[in-house]
């Protein structure tokens, strides 16, 4: 290193000075001390960095200050914040799926905020089970005998297959070999939990005597997966649940459907196409039906396991189970969730359901909502206007569904819609828009309609030339 550039290296401040400069800082008043001083050196190693690649003269103190303030506001004290979906994706697995019902959420801080009677029976002072906060709502709204909550479905389709068919076969029909996000491949569950993959049929097409034929004295389990997250169309064919289970009935083989997304009513009614609900599974004698709890059941994260009692019972004598059980807040949510479903208040009070059902017109005037809170000079600036589009469900649910919808479309061109895009995403709150066409898409049908308000001032944020 050059004199000159150690000298110019000196002039910058230290990490105490630069500190006692923000002592006073009423920004940065609820930041701990810890995550400040890691911030500020941050800061001083890359302005170094800077200075050394010969990129210009070091900032000034106040400069360094300045940036800090920014870079502390723009992270926020929590790194789990709430955000504005304007997606159009209404179960968005990134922005974490399901929103809970306002019933859910009193419960969840009802029980969050107090001791709870988790495992305890409180007619006998005696230790109770954490299941049987659901057991009876499950097994009432599906018709099922007994019922298991776990951390999520990937969990409970591992817990049935390490119970059920450790070291042995497990008959599945190679349309059904899924993978869905995040890696979670049917085939990699199955090794891990110590069962052996027995693919029967072709990827289009598979028979009743496919699975028949495959079945030998080592065969343990019949499995068919629902394929949630997408659909082989043309030339197919598929073996129903109730075939298998007349299959596995004659022949002593349990049989388990995980059924994904598993929806507890039938949303026909409201333009969606056929999707089989976890009654009519349980309805059609499957042993053992798996489900998640945040798709379009609508609660929070859990994986559902519902059937037999003796099979659901060898599950919750699986050591396993105490490594994928669910904890208090997850069982307060899940039980709110359930109650609306049995109160049938479920489509006016689950958000999930209110999502997807809510007619056009109305996702309509929140998008014209919006539009009005801008500043004439903003709508022209970013050249804004309201257009109906599609949205998804999301989630790996309906995956052939288009929701109709209307979206607020901003910017004039690609790299004035990826500017505002990136804006909006470090703004606060956070708004997170689909880019289509060279045009930011706001879709309202995951604006939420306290939102507005604060949609449009995000936008009128962003629209600012002098930002980012």
């Amino acid at each position: 290193m050059s004199a000159d550039r150690a000298t110019t290296l000196r002039s910058l401040p230290s990490v105490d000075q630069l500190l006692r400069r923000l002592a006073d800082r009423p920004e940065l008043r609820t930041l701990p001390r810890g995550r400040l001083t890691a911030l500020v050196r941050e800061l001083l190693d890359a302005e170094r960095k800077r200075v050394l690649d010969g990129r210009g003269a070091p900032a000034g103190a106040d400069a360094l200050a300045a940036r800090v303030v920014d870079r502390a506001q723009r992270a926020g004290v929590f790194s789990l914040r709430p955000v504005i979906n304007a997606t159009g994706v209404v179960l968005h697995t990134n922005l974490g799926r399901a929103l809970m019902s306002p019933l859910a959420l009193e419960r969840l801080a009802a029980v969050g905020a107090a001791y709870a009677n988790l495992e305890l029976d409180l007619a006998t002072k005696e230790r109770g089970s954490r299941y049987s906060h659901v057991e009876g709502l499950l097994t009432r709204l599906t018709g099922a005998e007994d019922a298991l909550v776990v951390n999520n479905n990937a969990a409970a389709v591992l817990l049935a297959l390490e119970t059920l068919a450790h070291g042995r076969e497990v008959v599945v029909s190679r349309g059904e070999l899924i993978e869905i996000g995040g890696e979670f491949r049917i085939p990699d569950i199955m090794l891990r939990s110590g069962a052996v993959l027995r693919e029967v049929g072709t990827t289009n097409r598979t028979h009743l005597r496919d699975y028949a034929e495959a079945i030998t004295p080592n065969t343990a389990l019949l499995l068919k997966v629902h394929a949630s997250n997408y659909r082989v169309v043309g030339f197919t064919a598929e073996v129903s649940s109730r075939e298998l289970v007349e299959l596995g009935r004659a022949r002593g083989i349990p049989v388990m459907e995980d059924l994904g997304s598993g929806s507890l009513v039938d949303l026909r009614p409201y333009g969606f196409p056929y999707e089989p609900t976890v009654p009519e599974t349980v309805a059609a004698g499957v042993d053992l039906v798996s489900f998640s709890g945040d798709k379009l059941l609508g609660g929070p994260q859990a994986g559902i396991v519902v059937g037999g009692r003796a099979v659901v019972g060898r599950l919750k004598k699986n050591p396993w189970n105490r490594a994928l059980r669910i904890d208090k807040l997850t069982l307060a949510g899940l039980e709110a969730t359930l109650y609306a479903y049995e109160a049938s208040t479920a489509l006016e009070t689950v958000p999930t359901l209110r999502l997807l059902t809510e007619p056009l017109a109305r996702v309509r005037s929140r998008a014209r909502a919006v539009l009005r809170r801008l500043a004439p000079a903003t709508r022209t600036r970013l050249a804004a206007r309201v257009v109906d589009d599609r949205a998804q469900v999301g989630g790996g649910a309906l995956p052939t569904v288009e929701l109709p919808t209307a979206v607020v479309a901003l910017g004039r061109d690609a790299s004035d819609a990826m500017s505002l895009d990136r804006r909006l995403r470090v703004g606060d709150p956070p708004v997170i828009g689909r880019i289509v066409d060279d045009r930011l898409l706001l879709d309202c049908r995951t604006v939420l309609p306290h939102q507005v308000a604060g949609l449009a001032r995000a936008v009128s944020a962003a629209a600012e030339p002098d930002r980012g």
